[in-house]
């Protein structure tokens, strides 16, 4: 099918695991005529879940685009993961699509993954749309469901559709409403609801409704209809059974007329520059102007090298064309364009502005990389979105020598794949430690890279990355002078350091007057202060906050070098350090437990037992409890395994670096006396 700008419908589906996002599409697909018929999670023949890894487990590890045409339109499916894990994965894709469809398991109800989503989206100026699968479980209690929604996120979300008494089939509430009977509420009620909502957003049309008793029709209704959905003034509420398809084809009607193209969805924003200066950028999905694109996704295949899955926002793309990755001044040519569906690639001639392609083999690719046709855009950057940070870490290493270049490639491809990982060389503890947001998250990553590559990676709990401050203002002098025979050496210096505050960073200031130091040292004396921010003055550790101004020193015409003001700038700074009353400081997260509501006396006692504390609670649907509170990060970094046993397997949480507080004085004098005794051999 060809198609325009305005034929595109972009969703995301996201939303908890196990509420059936993949069946979803897999039933979406099969009703479009993508695909003869609809697999199954169970049987692991989705198109979504197509590596060998997540049909073994049964559920989505990384985003997976598809696509199907449908009555004129062509929909661009994103199907994500929903477990805690993988939440980075999931939010990562959303800057590619209109609409955010948060897909709600009728039978668990509300969750918190459904509550972090429906914000993301929110944060991302999405449209937002809730989807209530599984519709068909026994028992359930969508009246109730539909009133824990609106009680949960607002008053706006409206069911735009309402399932029968039998849930055999789902009643159009919006565009033809009629009579049936439905298994609560009632259609006109829903109907004049949902109108009620979306004239709100504008005057003329209420002034229409309200005081003329004018019947509006659907066409009247839809610029308003996707001004309320822009604005976040109406999400609208569909009922599904992916499992039988009931509601499916309601779904796809709903995507086609009242979900935005890519013309009607708020636009991304796009700075040009950097900081400060940065400028807020116009896009356009005009086909005739400069190609903007970004890359929502890498894939890296050992044999195939790596595919960048992109959102064009502006301009066309074709096969042969040359563009730019980010500031690079060497272009990139596209030597095919492919559609997705899962696993599957299909080559197509042209990608509009709006639409999700590929395009293999672009080395230069990176996730969120801005690939563009001219210079002018060579600035041109997204704007930066909130993704989870990763405070879950394992330190790794190869299992032997010979593979220790594989292992670092095949760790640095995995980076590459998933924004919501990071690779880091901790120099000071002589470790690299792959942080991630929980343990599936890790390995699943380690297990991949053992399936892939062929490697073993072993893994230890990594060492914790503690800091050193100073907590009162001191002088610190030192003279450097060595004579070994012809030229020597020799540097003064004078400075005072004083504390800065939390999160500053480190300053550098010269007060030097009169050219006792003479400006060309000055750097010099930087250089042996950061040697010894780098290091630590006391435990080994690096430093923050601390301000170092030098005032005074001197020189000699002859022996006075670089490296003599790097060792008295080195060693007066560590004078001084030890007279300003210097601590030793760890990493505080802000951590949030998900837990059966029966496990919270347990959970938040052993928050208390890990000199932590709990900062609030609240309640959620299906008997469970959220906990926040903060704890060291050291207390943190095996409590997977215990917090499993302490709710039956039930209990998660989430951590997100909070700040850095002194450590209890027994910690400091051990962290002190080994680093001394380290020193010392």
């Amino acid at each position: 099918m060809a198609y325009t700008t305005a034929d595109i419908r972009n969703v995301c589906l996201v939303g908890p695991g196990h509420a059936g996002k993949t069946q979803l599409a897999e039933a979406l697909l099969a009703a479009g005529g993508a695909i003869s018929h609809a697999g199954s999670v169970e049987k692991g023949d989705t198109v979504s879940d197509f590596s060998p890894k997540e049909k073994e487990l049964g559920h989505s590890i990384y985003p997976s685009v598809c696509h199907l045409d449908h009555a004129g339109i062509h929909v661009n499916l994103i199907d994500t993961p929903g477990y805690r894990d993988f939440f980075g994965r999931a939010v990562s894709v959303l800057p590619a699509v209109e609409t955010a469809a948060i897909v709600i398991d009728a039978e668990n109800g509300i969750q918190m993954v459904t509550s972090r989503m429906m914000d993301a989206a929110k944060e991302q100026r999405l449209c937002r749309m809730i989807i209530v699968n599984k519709i068909d479980e026994e028992g359930i209690d969508l009246a109730g469901l539909v009133d824990d929604i609106r009680a949960t996120f607002g008053s706006e979300c409206l069911p735009i559709n309402l399932p029968t008494a039998d849930s055999s089939a789902v009643v159009d509430c919006f565009f033809e409403p009629n009579g049936a009977d439905t298994a609560f509420s009632d259609i006109e009620t829903a109907h004049t609801q949902i109108i009620d909502q979306v004239v709100e957003v504008d005057d003329e049309l209420m002034e229409l409704y309200l005081e003329q008793g004018e019947e509006l029709t659907p066409e009247q209704l839809h610029a308003p209809f996707e001004k309320a959905l822009r604005e976040g003034h109406l999400v609208p509420i569909c009922f599904v059974s992916a499992t039988t398809g009931v509601g499916v084809k309601e779904l796809l009607n709903v995507f086609e007329r009242l979900m935005p193209n890519p013309a009607e969805g708020n636009p991304p924003v796009f700075y040009k520059g950097e900081g400060d200066d940065a400028q807020e950028v116009v896009v356009t999905p005009d086909p005739d102007q400069h190609v903007i694109a970004h890359v929502i996704m890498v894939h890296i295949d050992p044999f195939k090298g790596k595919l960048a899955i992109i959102r064009i926002h502006q301009g066309s793309i074709k096969a042969g064309n040359q563009l730019f990755v980010g500031d690079a001044r060497k272009p990139i040519k596209v030597s095919q364009l492919l559609k997705l569906n899962g696993g599957d690639h299909k080559k197509v001639n042209v990608g509009v502005p709006g639409d999700i392609c590929a395009i293999p083999r672009v080395d230069e690719a990176h996730y969120d990389a801005v690939l563009h046709d001219s210079h002018d855009e060579d600035h041109f950057h997204l704007k930066h979105k909130r993704l989870p940070r990763p405070m879950y870490g394992l330190a790794v290493r190869p299992a032997n020598d010979a593979d220790a270049q594989k292992t670092s490639d095949a760790l640095h491809s995995a980076e590459a794949e998933d924004p919501s990982l990071k690779l880091e060389h901790v120099a000071s503890l002589n470790e690299v430690v792959l942080r991630g947001l929980g343990e599936m998250h890790l390995r699943t990553v380690l297990d991949g890279i053992s399936e892939r590559y062929g490697l073993q990676v072993n893994t230890s709990l990594p060492s914790i990355a503690y800091r050193e401050t100073i907590t009162a203002p001191a002088e610190g002098h030192h003279r450097h002078k060595k004579q070994t025979g012809g030229a020597g050496q020799f540097g003064e210096v004078y400075l005072r350091v004083e504390p800065l505050p939390p999160g500053t960073g480190f300053e550098f200031a010269n007060k030097v007057i009169g050219g006792s130091i003479p400006s060309q040292y000055i750097p010099a004396v930087e250089t042996g202060v950061r040697q010894v921010m780098g290091k630590g003055a006391i435990s080994g550790h690096e430093m923050q906050d601390v301000k170092v101004t030098v005032y005074d020193g001197k020189h000699h015409a002859v022996d006075s070098k670089e490296i003599a003001f790097v060792q008295a700038g080195k060693k007066a700074f560590l004078e001084a350090v030890i007279e300003a009353k210097p601590i030793v400081m760890e990493p505080i997260v802000d951590v949030t437990f998900t837990v059966p509501s029966d496990c919270m006396g347990g959970v938040t006692g052993d928050l208390a037992g890990m000199r932590g504390m709990v900062s609030g609670t609240n309640n959620l649907p299906n008997n469970r409890m959220e906990i926040s509170g903060q704890a060291p990060l050291k207390e943190l970094q095996s409590y997977h395994s215990r917090l499993k046993s302490l709710s039956a397997g039930e209990g998660s949480f989430t951590m997100d670096f909070s700040h850095y507080a002194q450590v209890t004085p027994q910690m400091h004098q051990a962290l002190v006396s080994e680093f001394r005794h380290e020193s010392a051999e």
